[in-house]
């Protein structure tokens, strides 16, 4: 059995629920930052006004870091869209679905129009969110509680 002490009070790790929320979905995608950058090259803006909101367009910042941070931002649509059940090649929901940052630097969702609608109908309440990039590839896990 697994247990830590967290206080005086033992804590096992088997049955502990500090939120006591459920996990309704799960996601994770990948993606090579070059197909992002043939993307952006070849579709220009485009690609980018009907992927990425005017917001995340704003943060994302300049040449190889702004491919990565876009690329992250890609991902996350990619898992959140999964979760939702919305097939993201298919449908075009990515608008209504943002990736921002908070003060502390964390990822957080923020789901508009029929992403929303649908994330309510599921009992979503809460997301967990993961990003990571590097030179090659970006990628994200999304947890829907």
């Amino acid at each position: 059995m697994f247990a830590i002490e967290s206080e005086s009070l033992p804590i096992n790790l088997l049955t502990f629920e500090p939120d006591a929320l459920e996990v309704i979905g799960h996601s994770i995608d990948i993606v090579p930052i070059s197909s992002i950058k043939k993307l952006i090259e070849s579709a220009g803006k485009s690609f980018e006004m009907q992927w990425f909101t005017e917001r995340e367009l704003s943060e994302s910042g300049f040449g190889n870091d702004r491919i990565q941070y876009l690329g992250g931002r890609f991902c996350v649509k990619k898992a959140v869209l999964q979760i939702l059940g919305v097939e993201y090649n298919r449908d075009r929901y990515w608008l209504d679905l943002e990736v921002q940052r908070l003060p502390t630097g964390k990822p957080a969702i923020v789901l508009d129009g029929k992403c929303q609608e649908i994330a309510v109908a599921l009992g979503i309440t809460k997301w967990l969110v993961s990003i990571s990039h590097v030179s090659s590839y970006a990628t994200a896990s999304a947890i829907a509680l």
